[in-house]
């Protein structure tokens, strides 16, 4: 099920590293479970109050543990994102100095519940505390980063726990199955298509797609697609909007662009100046 080399989900703007946001790639054993971690290169002291940041959030197939740890006030919040299927602009807003930083995991849809007791059901588009589904990472971890308050100490930590936890054998084999038919087709394939790869009901499909990921097989299978156009658009040089058309299954142009707004909020011309825009 390494399925990392048939697909790579990126988000709105895959370029951006800066302190307070950098990805790095987990070890080669985790390369297939691990999207990466991310987080504060170290600890910030935020000095300039009343600034409000918007980030735009795309729907990228993964889902993360986020911890946020405030020094100032001796305190870490943890939560769980789960897979979304459509986009939001995250609004913050520094209101007081605060000494905090933060350290996440991103996971690929498909492999976080390899990490949790849990089912999925029910994460789309939700954010809960990581109590809820990943109680031991949460314990395992969150002692730790007040000590360790390096982006790089706390992947090598994260990593070795992370190892000890993972369960390939609660991995589901007619899932496997479907989402190499979806990644292998780049998305574009019809639902009814999948039960007939995998020799189940579609009933039978939907509801494992719902345990292991939340959301159903024509839900992924559309996210799937509108990321392999993102990636496209952005990294093919000689990207074509016919050729797409033609590739990815869509009637005509203005149909793949109104389907990519819809899950970007931006038309893909616009999508690439934001993402550029935020390259250092």
């Amino acid at each position: 099920m390494q399925f990392n080399s048939l697909y790579n989900p990126i988000t709105a703007t895959p370029f951006r590293n800066e302190s307070t946001y950098i990805e790095m790639i987990p070890c080669q054993s985790l390369k297939p479970y691990i999207k990466c971690f991310w987080g504060t290169q170290r600890p910030i002291t935020n000095i300039k109050k009343d600034i409000t940041t918007n980030e735009l959030i795309i729907p990228d197939t993964c889902m993360d543990i986020i911890f946020k740890v405030n020094y100032s006030e001796n305190i870490i919040n943890s939560s769980f994102i789960g897979i979304n299927n459509e986009a939001f602009i995250a609004t913050s807003k520094n209101d007081k100095e605060e000494t905090a930083s933060i350290f996440a995991i991103r996971f690929y849809a498909w492999t976080a519940v390899l990490f949790s007791d849990e089912s999925m059901a029910g994460v789309r588009n939700s954010v809960f505390d990581a109590e809820q589904h990943y109680s031991k990472i949460k314990s395992a971890i969150e002692p730790l980063l007040f000590d360790i308050v390096t982006l790089k100490e706390r992947v090598k930590i994260a990593e070795k726990f992370l190892l000890a936890e993972l369960n390939i054998k609660r991995f589901n084999h007619n899932l496997e199955t479907a989402l190499f038919c979806i990644f292998r087709n780049k998305g574009n394939i019809k639902a009814a298509a999948l039960a007939n790869e995998t020799f189940i009901s579609s009933r039978q499909l939907e509801r494992i797609f719902n345990d292991y990921i939340g959301v159903s097989p024509k839900q992924l299978t559309s996210l799937v697609r509108y990321q392999n156009i993102w990636n496209d658009i952005l990294f093919n040089k000689y990207f074509n909007m016919a050729d797409a058309v033609h590739l990815y299954g869509y009637t005509d142009q203005s149909h793949l662009s109104h389907d990519f707004k819809k899950f970007h909020k931006l038309l893909p011309s616009e999508a690439k100046r934001y993402a550029l825009g935020s390259k250092k």
